[in-house]
């Protein structure tokens, strides 16, 4: 337990080109961004280990996460490459994805820096849209057996055809927690050679000896689950601003998950805190709004 823990995010960073324009994106840069904003309020900083393009959109990341804060260290610079760009279309709020290939997060090599980073970091999370090719996959998969000290959640995020059952099997393996939502699991469930509903979470915790599954439900809200234990997160509502979207709720659920994991949080505290700001998120317009002073409570 840490009142002051490194997360790290590691794999895509990227943009998401949303119909008001480019938008910092990447479920473990979202995860990053917000992990170091409730360390700003409850102690703690994170990271974001990836690696970026030498072009405009490159700069503009660093810049950003910069202006928040945030090392950036770890972004590692590929000079043929471009910063990775994904297409974004809203239906309604539920976004749809057309992810480039051939980008410079494609391309994270495994050297120093982090390995110096998966030594000291408290969690890590990465997921397996970061892992969909070499040499990133076999990067991604050192740091995490590395990071044995750390919690390290595999934020299982489904997308297009960047998937198999080796990649989620080795990502269930190396990990300590894993998420999904309740589309992915009748996906993923059968390919881990489980059941296909909620009973397959109890088969999967035993089979992969995890500590902990999370479980996001949309506008239902987060559940978590132990080999003893299940507990949904308190239901909360914000009022939607102007062009809200859901982007990022996730991230932002498994920002609350790690800051709960390694502070040693009761699960019911972990619960709230994840739908909280995964509900606050939903409200706003992009992955990484500002969290205000007070959503995290006294």
């Amino acid at each position: 337990m840490t009142d002051t823990p490194l997360i790290v995010g590691l794999g895509e960073a990227l943009y998401d080109l949303l119909p008001v324009g480019p938008v910092l994106g990447g479920a473990p840069l979202n995860a990053a961004v917000q992990a170091h904003q409730i360390g700003r309020f409850l102690g703690g900083y994170a990271v974001m280990a990836s690696r970026i393009g030498n072009d405009e959109l490159g700069q503009a990341l660093v810049d950003t996460l910069q202006a928040r804060g945030m090392d950036t260290t770890p972004l590692q610079r590929d000079p043929e490459a471009p910063t990775g760009t994904v297409k974004v279309t809203l239906r309604g709020t539920e976004p749809e994805y057309e992810i480039i290939e051939d980008v410079a997060w494609d391309r994270l090599d495994w050297d120093d820096t982090l390995e110096r980073l998966a030594k000291r970091c408290d969690a890590v999370c990465f997921g397996t849209l970061g892992q969909r090719f070499q040499p990133a996959r076999a990067t991604v998969q050192r740091f995490v057996e590395t990071a044995g000290q750390a919690a390290r959640l595999f934020d299982v995020n489904l997308r297009q055809h960047y998937f198999s059952g080796d990649v989620l099997a080795a990502g269930f393996t190396a990990a300590s927690i894993v998420k999904m939502n309740e589309e992915e699991l009748p996906v993923v469930a059968p390919l881990l050679d489980a059941t296909g509903d909620e009973s397959a979470i109890a088969q999967l915790i035993d089979q992969f000896e995890l500590e902990l599954f999370v479980l996001t439900r949309g506008r239902h809200g987060t559940k978590l689950f132990t080999g003893s234990e299940t507990v949904e997160g308190r239901v909360v509502r914000f009022e939607l601003e102007e062009n809200a979207d859901s982007v990022g709720a996730g991230d932002a659920c498994s920002a609350a998950v790690l800051h709960g994991a390694v502070r040693g949080w009761p699960l019911q505290q972990t619960a709230d805190m994840a739908n909280q700001l995964g509900a606050y998120v939903a409200s706003r317009s992009g992955a990484t709004p500002e969290l205000p002073e007070g959503l995290l409570g006294d």
